[in-house]
């Protein structure tokens, strides 16, 4: 069952009440990764019109990790774009990450490559990970889940192959893909911006 709009975890819970389960809204709201180092990655620009795609990744340990949090740094639905762009700053000059922009020119080719959006997103969540594993290997990765799961592993190469990839929905709710997302809104809202003032209109900017 798929529940979306602003009421989303008040409509879970109450179905939760009524069928006794625990829903996936509040599992993923305890999410805790015990590596030492691992890799979170998201993407931002899925649903909009206009504006590049954009897929980033964040290598986070125990103490960016902790300096995360305490910046108040979390999915970037939950923040205003100002605050995105100070936090993206930080998390540039404190962890190795990746920023994968796929321009509406480069989307259309690999659209018409892989003729799946599925398939392209995997492919730009891929090559954040394998960014990342070039400037500092680790054993495990975690994407917020937009399909099935074998498409981002297939998607990988040599070096993502050897990690232990794990894809979870509202992954957001762990501190590096959260970092991640805030890293892919940035990107996303500066080149909108840039499109703004190259054609002088104001692009009304959803969050998706």
């Amino acid at each position: 069952l798929l529940i979306q709009g602003k009421e989303v975890s008040s409509i879970a819970k109450e179905i939760d009440k009524i069928l006794g389960i625990s829903s996936a809204i509040e599992q993923n709201s305890l999410i805790e990764t015990n590596e030492e180092k691992y890799i979170g990655t998201d993407e931002s620009g899925k649903g909009d019109f206009f504006g590049p795609l954009v897929i980033a990744g964040v290598q986070a340990d125990k103490n960016c990790k902790q300096k995360f949090i305490d910046l108040g740094i979390k999915d970037s639905k939950k923040l205003d774009d100002k605050k995105i762009l100070q936090l993206a700053n930080y998390i540039k000059a404190n962890a190795v990450h990746s920023v994968v922009v796929i321009t509406p020119v480069k989307y259309n080719e690999l659209y018409a490559k892989f003729n799946n959006l599925n398939k392209l997103l995997a492919w730009g969540h891929a090559r954040a990970i394998e960014n990342i594993l070039e400037k500092s290997p680790c054993n495990y990765a975690l994407a917020d889940k937009f399909g099935d799961e074998s498409l981002i592993k297939n998607a990988l190469m040599a070096k993502g192959r050897n990690i232990i990839l794990n894809q979870m929905v509202r992954a957001e709710a762990d501190i590096a893909v959260a970092a991640a997302s805030v890293l892919a809104r940035a990107e996303f809202v500066k080149r909108m911006q840039e499109l703004s003032n190259r054609y002088e209109i104001s692009f009304t900017l959803y969050k998706i």
